[in-house]
């Protein structure tokens, strides 16, 4: 990592997402809506601050984890701290999220892409992603038929079989 990096790595590592003076923070937020534990919502957190890093060190084409794209797509809600606070003035560059339009070639450069991520990490970071943030490419991209669903209302009953 040059000095520059270094020194964008930790102006985005103070980066603050829970504003400590809500009663329901942002983190809690994460983690009720995904159903994760607090302490793996803020491990993602972590890991969505280093995928940010390596959006603005990289010069390949970069896909989240979901773990990580779901942190992505809360605090995109956030406006102001996503685009003010973070691009704007922590960063000094947008970084837009981008949908894919579906089909092969797009699965392909989306695959293509994490592959590209997880090296990226290994690089900059010196050590593997953690597994069950960064599944390997072949689970990233087979777990993806979410929808959200009112707990309060509905059963949600898993099933132990795969397709």
């Amino acid at each position: 990592m040059t000095d520059a990096q270094a020194t964008l790595w930790h102006k985005i590592e103070r980066f603050q997402l829970d504003d400590p003076v809500v009663a329901f923070s942002f983190t809690d937020r994460l983690a009720r809506e995904n159903n994760w534990p607090l302490s793996y919502a803020l491990r993602a957190v972590f890991e969505y601050k280093r995928f940010i890093f390596l959006i603005c060190v990289s010069d390949r084409t970069l896909t989240p984890s979901d773990q990580v794209d779901q942190v992505w797509h809360l605090h995109l809600l956030y406006t102001q701290s996503y685009w003010t606070d973070l691009c704007q003035n922590t960063l000094q560059r947008p970084i837009h999220h981008g949908p894919t339009r579906g089909g092969e070639p797009e699965r392909n450069k989306y695959s293509n892409a994490y592959e590209n991520t997880l090296a990226q990490y290994r690089l900059y970071f010196n050590q593997e992603p953690p597994a069950d943030l960064w599944p390997d490419n072949a689970t990233r991209f087979r777990d993806i038929n979410f929808q959200r669903v009112n707990t309060r209302k509905y059963w949600v009953i898993p099933k132990f079989f795969h397709f």
